[in-house]
């Protein structure tokens, strides 16, 4: 069963899920009925994505002092609640208590984990070591090493049958 996604204001089961596409970058939130009506969502001309969450999930928290400023650029809580962005590279690391909890509430983590989905990862894996597989065989039918090239066969016949079974399942 798929877990329930969560109000990215509130806490409650999100019903509205918005989707917005800004300089290129896929921003997204997740607001129970609550939130929505509250922040005007409902209506499309008066709502902006950047508004949301420069005042709702991006308000200081956990006593972060809103005179804070990067050391780099000079960019302060105020800009961040403001526009949304940060200013440099070093704002993460100044203001990461604001940006971490975005970052969760919009992705599964904080950490990047790769542009690949697992399953193709491991298929395109399966591609390659068979690949590896069938031009060792071809040497070792070349060379006459028919006992190396019938392990090699049999390798290759329980990947391509594992990689069956794992494409039936997903």
């Amino acid at each position: 069963m798929a877990e329930k996604i969560k109000c990215g204001v509130c806490g409650k089961e999100a019903t509205v899920h918005l989707t917005q596409i800004v300089n290129n970058k896929i921003q997204k939130v997740d607001l129970c009925e609550d939130c929505a009506q509250e922040k005007g969502v409902t209506d499309p001309e008066g709502f902006s994505l950047a508004d949301l969450l420069s005042k709702t999930s991006l308000s200081p928290v956990g006593g972060v002092d809103p005179a804070k400023q990067c050391p780099l650029c000079g960019y302060r809580v105020a800009d961040f609640r403001r526009t949304g962005r940060l200013g440099c590279p070093s704002c993460y690391e100044t203001f990461g208590e604001l940006v971490k909890p975005v970052l969760e509430d919009m992705h599964a983590g904080t950490t990047h984990v790769g542009k690949i989905p697992a399953m193709a990862l491991k298929r395109y894996a399966s591609q390659m070591e068979t690949k590896r597989l069938k031009d060792a065989l071809a040497d070792a039918v070349a060379s006459e090493e028919y006992e190396l090239a019938a392990r090699y066969r049999d390798q290759i016949k329980e990947i391509e049958s594992a990689v069956a079974v794992e494409t039936q399942k997903g």
